[in-house]
């Protein structure tokens, strides 16, 4: 009797929701049932999914969904204010308006549930925007029950692309596809306006199993087992029957099992990894890399051993596990339908680990008892996002105080240890263990030894880049990090990569080909053919100024459709400034200049403040004559963000060709200091200084900078350069062999260095 009542206010709960669309439903809301209608099947798993942070993913502002004090309250932080109150059913905040200015908005929407709640307003144009402030959902014990600013304590301007009604917080972009069902953007680009449909608020049944008419219908028919698929178009692909059992001798399963391409895996990842969208023919069964591009381990989003830094969330942590290596999938930890853990704590470990083992002193160097370390504490550290949010790294990575002590990556003991140094964990680390670490993530070391400018990280990332036993993110991102490291063995590990078993890496490969020659980037042909999207789509792009008559019929047809798909893949975000920018330079590569100035002025007019778009097109004008046109272009952009470095820097080299040295070394100067994290800056700055006569403070500058970036070739070339002038002998031994290392495939400098040895 119990269930019959669930039920009941589960359908009438789905049934509210589900009625509610915006805009009247999209293009497949004939197709798409709704989450009310699986419920008279699956009685159980609506239950489950009802209290899901899924269903509650988004909602319309009414009582029974919005979970902040809406009594009037009013709140100040970082020079921002609000005050939260209701008129009649209304939910509404005054607060700081496009212009700064307060005035009261309506909020027409909540996003997510716990541990806080953001809440949206709908404009007329169909933008919606999150406001900054969310409410904190967690106890008050807990610190919550309270109104913040999701960015905290820093500042934010109307100006800056972060604050609320700028483009960083468009909803219609940032966050709608992984909190609605069966989204459509509805983007009207000559009108600049939004027209976003949905069949379900939340993420439904059919937010991870695709549409369901066509399983109602198979259902309702009453046919047999007469369809593996059951009337759904796809279904993720299922792995071979695991055999979990913990092998007595380790304590952990003995093997894994393989995982077929499409698996679940990959229906989480859409809205569990940080990607872009480049198909929205989504549906389950297929590699993430068919609809959405998954970001690599990169800089700023990843510490140097692949620990998650900013808001990534978890798919690409989780594929650098040795788990998921050895076939785990998501639902073996959590309830698909609640999301929740299928065991509380660390019991859920034991599943597959024998807990009597890995609790015991010898493993843990603690004591077992309350408090002490587990699992989820040594091997799934977590970071706070969003001021509240603690999350937890899904890649099950040993504790490595000892890389910590190395090159400053966090680790989880420090969590608990934060009054020791990491060189005092990595000691006790040592004694229980031995001295040989044995993680599964072994390129920490590589990629930091890459973003220092340490030469040693070619033949390194060369090797990672084709191991196979490595996590295939790791191969991915050493063919990005490559780019800074050439040579011809680094364009050889390229060419290999293109055949690698993993979508993201060959797509990696084929990125690695750009500023090739085209006989070198023609051996990306075959990958117009590959059976995943995201591939052909960075070859369509890599190739499209390949002349056709050069190419087989088969690969001009190729080529042809790779770049529709490409067209189609930025055409889904004509809403964005850097969409337009990427449909500019594929123009550019086509020799259609005309139509990529149409794309740039675009995407200007998206965001006035899009400094490096801006650097784009003025350079489209100086190709063609238009030195002015730059010039007052980069001007008006500067106006908008005064502090843009690379439009200071090419307002500069304007300057230089319009013979105008005195106003353009203000300007170099500008973005040297303004960003000394560039070493082009500074170094055509000091070129600059030595040109206006000051070679003293040129070479100091480029002193400098050579500190701070000892990978840039250009920089040791100027300093060579000097040094022989000089004849200080000595110092342009020291720099003609680091370009030896940073050039290794130049012969005249191998040459040069051998006749200042003698």
């Amino acid at each position: 009797m119990a269930l019959v009542a669930i039920v009941f206010v589960t359908t009438a709960f789905l049934s509210s929701r589900a009625s509610s669309q915006h805009g009247g439903g999209g293009p497949a809301a004939g197709i798409h049932v709704g989450s009310q209608t699986c419920v008279g099947c699956h009685a159980a798993q609506a239950v489950a999914w009802t209290g899901s942070h899924h269903a509650h993913a988004m909602d319309h502002a009414r009582p029974e969904t919005m979970r902040g004090d809406f009594s009037g309250v009013v709140v100040e932080s970082a020079g921002m204010k609000a005050r939260f109150f209701r008129e009649g059913d209304a939910y509404r905040v005054e607060t700081g308006g496009s212009d700064g200015q307060p005035a009261i908005f309506t909020i027409s929407h909540s996003l997510g549930w716990e541990p806080l709640q953001q809440y949206l307003v709908t404009f007329p144009d169909g933008r919606i925007q999150t406001l900054p402030w969310a409410w904190d959902t967690r106890p008050t014990a807990a610190g919550g029950q309270r109104w913040f600013l999701v960015y905290g304590d820093d500042p934010i301007a109307p100006s800056d692309g972060r604050y609320w009604t700028r483009l960083q917080q468009n909803w219609n972009h940032m966050c709608a596809e992984c909190h609605t069902t069966d989204l459509r953007k509805g983007y009207d680009a000559a009108a600049d306006r939004f027209r976003t449909t949905w069949s379900e608020l939340g993420v439904g049944c059919e937010g991870c199993h695709g549409s369901g008419g066509g399983h109602v219908a198979w259902a309702r028919s009453g046919a047999a087992n007469d369809d593996a698929l059951k009337g759904f178009a796809s279904i993720a692909a299922t792995r071979p029957a695991p055999d979990w059992a913990p092998d007595p001798t380790t304590g952990s399963p003995a093997s894994g099992v393989a995982r077929p391409a499409g698996d679940e895996v990959e229906t989480c990842a859409r809205c569990h990894a940080r990607r872009g969208q480049i198909g929205i023919d989504w549906r389950p069964g297929r590699p993430l890399a068919e609809t959405h591009s998954p970001v690599s381990l990169s800089v700023g989003l990843f510490e140097d051993d692949g620990q998650m830094k900013d808001e990534v969330f978890n798919d690409q942590a989780f594929k650098q596990s040795l788990m998921y290596r050895k076939g785990v999938v998501c639902s073996d930890c959590h309830d698909p339908h609640s999301g929740k853990v299928r065991a509380a704590g660390s019991v859920v470990c034991g599943q597959c680990h024998q807990p009597e083992r890995f609790e015991s002193v010898a493993h843990t160097g603690h004591t077992p008892g309350s408090g002490k370390p587990d699992c989820i504490g040594c091997h799934m550290p977590a970071k706070t996002y969003m001021q509240v949010d603690r999350r937890h790294d899904h890649s099950f990575r040993i504790p490595r105080p000892d890389l910590s002590a190395a090159i400053g990556v966090p680790n989880t003991c420090s969590a608990c240890h934060a009054d020791r140094p990491a060189s005092w964990a990595a000691e006790a680390v040592a004694r229980w263990h031995g001295p040989v670490r044995k993680g599964y993530q072994s390129y920490a070391m590589t990629f930091h030894a890459a973003r220092a400018g340490d030469a040693v990280a070619r033949e390194a990332l060369q090797r990672l880049a084709l191991d196979a036993q490595v996590p295939a993110l790791a191969r991915a991102t050493a063919l990005d990090e490559l780019a800074s490291w050439p040579s011809v063995a680094s364009d050889g590990a390229a060419v290999k990569g293109l055949s690698d078993i993993d979508p993201v890496v060959r797509a990696a490969a084929v990125r690695r080909l750009e500023g090739q020659p085209s006989d070198r980037r023609r051996a990306a042909l075959p990958l117009l053919h590959d059976t995943v999207r995201l591939v052909r789509i960075t070859a369509g792009y890599l190739l499209a100024d390949l002349a056709p008559e050069d190419l087989s019929a088969a690969d001009r047809e190729a080529l042809s459709a790779a770049v529709a798909e490409y067209e189609a893949a930025q055409a889904i975000d004509l809403d964005r400034p850097e969409a337009r920018a990427n449909l500019a330079l594929l123009r550019i590569r086509q020799g259609r200049r005309d139509e990529a100035q149409v794309q740039y002025l675009a995407a200007l007019r998206l965001d006035p403040s899009a400094a490096a778009i801006a650097v784009q097109l003025a350079d489209l004008y100086r190709r063609t004559g238009g030195e002015a046109q730059a010039e007052l272009i980069l001007r008006l952009t500067l106006t908008a963000t005064p502090d843009g470095a690379i439009a200071h820097h090419a307002l500069g080299l304007s300057l230089i060709r319009q013979k105008r040295l005195g106003e353009a070394l203000a300007e170099l100067k500008a973005a040297s200091e303004g960003d000394p994290a560039t070493a082009r800056f500074t170094f055509v700055y000091a070129v600059a200084l030595q040109s206006a006569g000051r070679a003293s403070e040129a070479r100091s500058l480029l002193e400098a900078a050579f500190a701070r970036h000892p990978a840039d070739a250009d920089i040791a070339a100027a300093l060579l350069q000097g040094a022989l002038q000089t004849g200080d002998s000595a110092r342009a031994l020291a720099l003609v062999q680091r370009l030896v290392l940073l050039r290794p495939d130049d012969q005249r400098l191998a040459e040069l260095a051998e006749r200042l040895r003698r």
